[in-house]
């Protein structure tokens, strides 16, 4: 950031570019000659910030082509004023180069001010998770508040401007440090870790290397938190097979799986998601690594349990992935499914696994028949009658085809 150092100037500045923003933003969506007319509500906007801007953009060097947008925008709305009421083909001609030129520029005062308001949430977020003792000397809630500006801000798409502040910022390696730092509130690496995965998000091919070079999944794991593993399922649907074999290799997968013996509830549930995901992504040693800790006699006593049930009565249960039927009686039974699963998590969890590994893309076919075999038969072993086993075996035959 330039000069304005005191949050009370900051505050203004943000206050006035956000208004800008909003009337160039509204201006881009009308472009017409009409909604570039002086009188409009976007013009009037950007004209009185014009003159009102014009010391507070001179306090930041950051600012300056921002303030020459605004010279720019305030003659081409002079030009166009001087054609109106004219209708001859210059005039027409002209009105319709100016009406474009407004729009564009329109566009220009836009980004400027949001590369503005990016550098200034950088710089802040930076210097609050360079802070030594971390949460000591600062405030968690803004801290938070911080974080999840940040985490929104990345979400909306990439933008290279944006991808360039964050690489010479260093961010992601600030983010990972905080939430690898087990003296940290939990809270603190929870939300590090959420900006984290929309970074991934943001941009694979970039920060996706420095997820497999640091110990982020260490930590995730460790902090045996529902948060924590929520973000571990959306790392792995981002990252596939790769995520997973790193899991599988660094030895998580046991304790990925003890987290179903949790009393949190909601650890419980976000821990089977994680394990769907694997499922569907994990190649031939990360199954084995899930069976060998006993997942399937783990997933058969939470069926058994009253968060559990089967799904077979409704007929075929729905896979997660979606298959566009438009049929009124498939919705109705897919949409009872859904509400069932909201309050019996663990329906059909055995045979829900299942569809996971015969539908996925880590395994080779010959494989998905081994594990499927292998997963009936351990279904009959953990299972507590032969009418318990039989309603398991019949969904897992039905659920995912043979």
């Amino acid at each position: 950031m330039g000069d304005p150092s005191s949050k009370e100037e900051i505050s203004r500045v943000l206050e006035v570019l956000e208004a800008l923003k909003q009337a160039s933003h509204e201006l881009q969506a009308h472009p017409s000659p009409y909604s570039a007319d002086s009188n409009s509500p976007a013009i009037k906007a950007l004209l009185e910030l014009e003159t009102e801007s014009d010391t507070i953009l001179s306090k930041d060097p950051h600012l300056s082509t921002l303030s020459h947008h605004l010279t720019s925008l305030k003659s081409l709305v002079d030009t166009l004023q001087k054609t109106r009421g004219g209708y001859g083909l210059r005039n027409f001609f002209t009105r319709r180069v100016s009406t474009h030129s407004i729009s564009r520029v329109a566009g220009s005062i836009e980004s400027e001010i949001q590369a503005w308001i990016d550098r200034e949430s950088l710089e802040k977020l930076t210097k609050a998770l360079k802070e030594e003792p971390l949460l000591q000397e600062r405030d968690e809630e803004e801290l938070v508040s911080l974080l999840t500006q940040f985490e929104d801000r990345v979400s909306q798409g990439f933008d290279r401007e944006l991808q360039d502040l964050v690489l010479k910022s260093k961010v992601f390696m600030l983010l990972e440090r905080v939430l690898c730092d087990p003296s940290c509130s939990k809270r603190i690496r929870e939300q590090c870790a959420f900006a984290v995965a929309a970074l991934i998000r943001f941009n694979k091919d970039v920060f996706v290397g420095q997820v497999f070079m640091g110990p982020l999944i260490d930590a995730l794991v460790s902090m045996a938190t529902w948060k924590a593993m929520k973000v571990l399922c959306l790392l792995i649907r981002s990252i596939k097979s790769p995520l997973v074999d790193e899991i599988e290799s660094n030895g998580k997968i046991p304790t990925i799986i003890s987290f179903l013996d949790y009393k949190d509830l909601q650890t419980r549930v976000l821990t089977m998601d994680c394990i769907l995901e694997i499922g569907y992504f994990g190649r031939k040693e990360a199954i084995d690594a899930m069976l060998r800790q006993g997942l399937i006699k783990k997933l058969v006593e939470l069926q058994r349990s009253e968060l559990g049930g089967d799904l077979i009565d409704m007929g075929r249960f729905d896979d997660g992935k979606g298959n566009g039927k438009e049929d009124s009686v498939e919705g109705k039974r897919e949409s009872r499914q859904r509400r069932f699963l909201e309050s019996h998590p663990f329906a059909s969890c055995v045979a829900r696994f299942a569809v996971q590994l015969e539908v996925g893309e880590g395994l080779r076919q010959r494989e998905r028949r081994a594990f499927k075999q292998e997963i009936l038969k351990r279904v009959k072993e953990a299972s507590a009658s032969d009418a318990e086993a039989a309603t398991i075996v019949a969904e897992v035959l039905w659920g995912a085809s043979p």
